[in-house]
């Protein structure tokens, strides 16, 4: 006999009416991770078998029912009061889950110390669901390793598509969940694109902040200068509400101090339905030839997404120029950072942990060929030839580099030669120079090609303009409407 739930569960439902629905006692928390339970074991592990989430969190529902009682007791803590989230398995935390990044090297690292931001979700009463897989190491084992694969966890598949389809990057387990309606919420990670792309994919909201709005202590890390985590939602309030929750500045992490005074801990201030109207967007259109013919693009829907920009009442300006989108960077940072920060990270994790560094990382993944090794490892073997010092000639040229033609030659340029409010990109080709700059953008649906495979936009800006890009996608959003359930859905 197949367990029923109630008729309130089966469509795909907001933060808002959540709440609203547990202040009036129709729904528990406790009833809401149930359900969340069901769809996963028989989605995501069973029936299309989606493969998104790595671990569930064995004690979700004794906090779901503490944070019931507490609602009974005391009140609600905040719109997060009860809701289940889902983290990026890079993201520590203090309970009886793994910590791993998607490697069997680490299946068996429990954590000692929450991450700051799940202290966060913690205090603003969330309940942490489980991990979500992820691209191991964050993309960074494997130049051959298909996106949403690690050695952990194995291959999480888009819900809009075959197995074919691309999931997008990272935290693509992260997006997956949320966009199967395995969850309402999860948090991902983004050093380039790893966040937007996935969003895009997967018909989610995914907004990547400003470096330093969010505390990075806690998370396995790719680099110094670009990692950030940020929320994913199946709307921009939810994507907002979860971010208010995340940030904050944090005594460990010291990219957090330049947050102070900057902090939104309300960002739902900025849901504004016209705040289109009267903005300037500049439009994006000069990808490299490849993109256009990457099977990613669809001209009638980006053009599609302008007229409706337009139509809100925002001036578009097309065929913007951002100096140096088309220069042929230098990825030293990324390359010196991971050598420099994974084998820090590494060094730190208990005795009795099988690695220690990358070297050790390395042979550990050889002895077990079989399990590990599925597409190689020929970035960490490009790895261990760079120093741990971080004084490089070509590393300090290159985050010296980075900085100028991503910000002033690149996206604070094009803001000020046409007075733009944000930039819109079509997909997520505006991640690589926002991520360099260390700025901010938000992923949003924008429709579905012939194929069903979903489409979106990017809305970017300069450093901590989250609430206004916050205000262009909601907009957007709301005038549009486009996001639809993957066809599984309907099957529940």
């Amino acid at each position: 006999m197949e367990i029923t739930y109630k008729s309130f569960f089966r469509e795909e439902l907001s933060v808002k009416e959540i709440q609203e629905a547990m202040d009036n006692g129709e729904i528990t928390s406790k009833e809401l991770v149930m359900y969340y339970l069901y769809r996963i074991a028989k989605y995501d592990q069973d029936g299309p078998k989606i493969n998104s989430m790595l671990e569930i969190n064995s004690e979700a529902i004794f906090i779901a029912e503490a944070l019931d009682n507490e609602r009974q007791l005391k009140g609600v803590r905040g719109p997060l009061h009860g809701i289940p989230v889902v983290l990026k398995d890079n993201i520590e935390t203090n309970d009886l889950m793994h910590t791993s990044a998607g490697t069997i090297a680490l299946e068996n690292y429990l954590a000692n110390h929450d991450a700051f931001l799940v202290e966060k979700l913690r205090e603003a009463g969330a309940v942490i669901l489980g991990k979500a897989n992820m691209t191991e190491l964050a993309n960074g084992m494997s130049s051959e390793m298909w996106a949403g694969y690690s050695s952990r966890g194995g291959q999480t598949l888009n819900p809009y598509g075959d197995s074919k389809l691309f999931v997008g990057g990272s935290s693509s387990g992260s997006a997956v969940a949320v966009a199967s309606n395995f969850s309402m919420l999860s948090v991902g990670t983004e050093t380039d694109a790893s966040i937007l792309s996935p969003a895009i994919q997967n018909s989610v909201v995914g907004i990547k902040p400003t470096v330093g709005l969010i505390s990075r202590s806690g998370i396995i890390p790719f680099t110094y200068s670009q990692d950030t985590a940020g929320p994913f939602a199946r709307t921009v309030e939810d994507a907002a509400i979860l971010l208010g929750a995340l940030i904050g500045i944090d005594k460990k992490d010291v990219a957090t101090y330049k947050s102070e005074g900057r902090l939104h801990q309300d960002y739902k201030s900025y849901l504004i339905p016209n705040g289109l109207n009267g903005a300037r967007i500049g439009i994006y259109n000069n990808a490299p030839k490849e993109y256009y013919e990457s099977g990613e693009y669809d001209e009638h829907l980006f053009e599609k997404a302008i007229q409706v920009i337009i139509e809100q009442g925002a001036t578009v300006i097309e065929d913007i120029e951002i100096p140096s989108f088309h220069r042929k960077w230098n990825w030293g940072v990324t390359l010196y950072e991971l050598k420099h920060s994974l084998d820090n990270y590494l060094s730190k994790l208990p005795s009795h942990m099988p690695v220690h560094s990358i070297i050790e990382l390395i042979q550990f993944n050889k002895s077990i060929e079989g399990k590990a090794l599925k597409y190689g490892q020929d970035k960490l073997d490009n790895r261990v030839r760079f120093p741990n010092t971080l004084r490089n000639p070509e590393y300090l040229n290159a985050k010296i580099e980075d900085l100028y033609f991503s910000q002033e030659q690149g996206i604070d340029y094009a803001l000020k030669k046409y007075e733009l409010d944000a930039i819109l990109f079509p997909s997520y080709i505006g991640s690589t120079i926002s991520a360099k700059a260390g700025y901010p953008s938000i992923a949003v649906p924008a429709g579905y090609m012939e194929n069903g495979r979903p489409f979106g936009i990017t809305f970017s800006g300069t450093s901590f303009s989250e609430e206004v890009l916050i205000k262009f996608a909601f907009a957007f959003e709301q005038a549009t409407k486009f996001r639809k359930a993957p066809k599984f859905d309907e099957k529940c």
